[in-house]
């Protein structure tokens, strides 16, 4: 199959993004802005739900990191041996995560002769890392160690937010289906720069890509809430039907309030069912586009709740006698 025309840079960057991790700052374990298929950081209490990859997988394909509590550990009775019953092993896939001053002055990896983990593959290369926050007080600096390099900056990325390099592909051909069914694709696309001729291969490649992989199946589109019954792409919470536009446009700023360099556009990527530990949410059609907006609404708590807190806040207004 001949190599399909090159998308605009700002919607070929938009549709790659989609399979990166969310951002994360110097302070935090996790990585920042990384593809999903990274080396996966799962709390000790989440490894029984979060042992298993998605289902069809035989394993997460970097591998995983589990982070254990002080406390916890220093509470077993022969950590080696609880550990291995759960297939786990100090150094090797698990790591002691320090997170708290007294953590840290209570049970100090000092003190028990261990070195800070160096790498996100066995072998680990220490037995713990630390990010405590720091305080006022004296002697209360910050105490990041372990994958603080620029180099090596983080240890892995969230658990919930995993998908394989096959299921990033996936996602990223039914996104990019679902651009071309908004019905003004076309007419933006060729205003940004796109000839007409090259559209149209471009389009009609996409989406036989997506219908050969089974990507368009409307009838689940349609009850994800992605689609419309007429088979355009909606916004999965207001379910307005989307404009090309929004794909390739900055968000508009309040006057006075600007800055030069915002790079969030009017549409974003949006989970269906939001990501949550015990699940894996970034997988097709679980994925849509909706509003910048919309999406700030709805955050974490997934549609449906959103939707139902709405209600609850409009009879409020209601029964207060404010106009709606």
């Amino acid at each position: 199959m001949p190599t399909p025309p090159k998308l605009p840079e700002l919607l070929n960057r938009k549709v790659y993004k989609t399979g990166q991790t969310r951002g994360a700052d110097d302070d935090v374990i996790f990585q920042n802005r990384v593809l999903r298929n990274s080396t996966v950081l799962i709390p000790y209490g989440c490894w029984k739900l979060c042992q298993k990859p998605p289902e069809g997988e035989a394993k997460y394909e970097n591998g995983f990191i589990v982070l254990l509590p002080p406390a916890e550990y220093f509470a077993m009775k022969g950590p080696a041996k609880e550990l291995a019953a759960q297939g786990l092993k100090l150094g090797e896939n698990t790591l002691v995560f320090y997170e708290t001053r007294e953590q840290w002055t209570t049970n100090s990896p000092q003190k028990q002769k261990w070195t800070v983990a160096t790498s996100r593959q066995n072998p680990l290369g220490g037995q713990y890392v630390a990010r405590v926050a720091g305080i006022t007080a004296e002697n209360g600096e910050k105490i990041n160690e372990g994958f603080t390099t620029t180099a090596n900056k983080g240890a892995g990325i969230r658990v919930y937010e995993y998908a394989s390099s096959e299921t990033i592909k996936k996602v990223s051909q039914q996104l990019e289906a679902l651009f071309w069914l908004c019905s003004d694709s076309a007419e933006v696309i060729e205003k940004f720069g796109m000839a007409a001729k090259d559209t149209a291969l471009r389009k009609e490649g996409i989406l036989k890509i997506a219908e050969e992989k089974g990507l368009l199946d409307f009838k689940k589109l349609i009850a994800a809430r992605i689609v419309d019954k007429e088979h355009v792409t909606i916004c999965p919470l207001c379910l307005m039907r989307l404009s090309a536009k929004g794909f390739l446009t900055r968000m508009e700023q309040a006057q006075g309030r600007a800055v030069h360099d915002i790079t969030v556009t009017e549409i974003n990527l949006f989970h269906i069912n939001e990501l949550r530990v015990g699940s894996f949410g970034h997988v097709p059609y679980n994925l849509g586009w909706g509003h910048h907006h919309c999406n700030v609404v709805v955050k974490d708590s997934g549609i449906q709740k959103t939707l139902e807190w709405m209600q609850s806040v409009l009879e409020r207004n209601r029964k207060a006698g404010y106009p709606i």
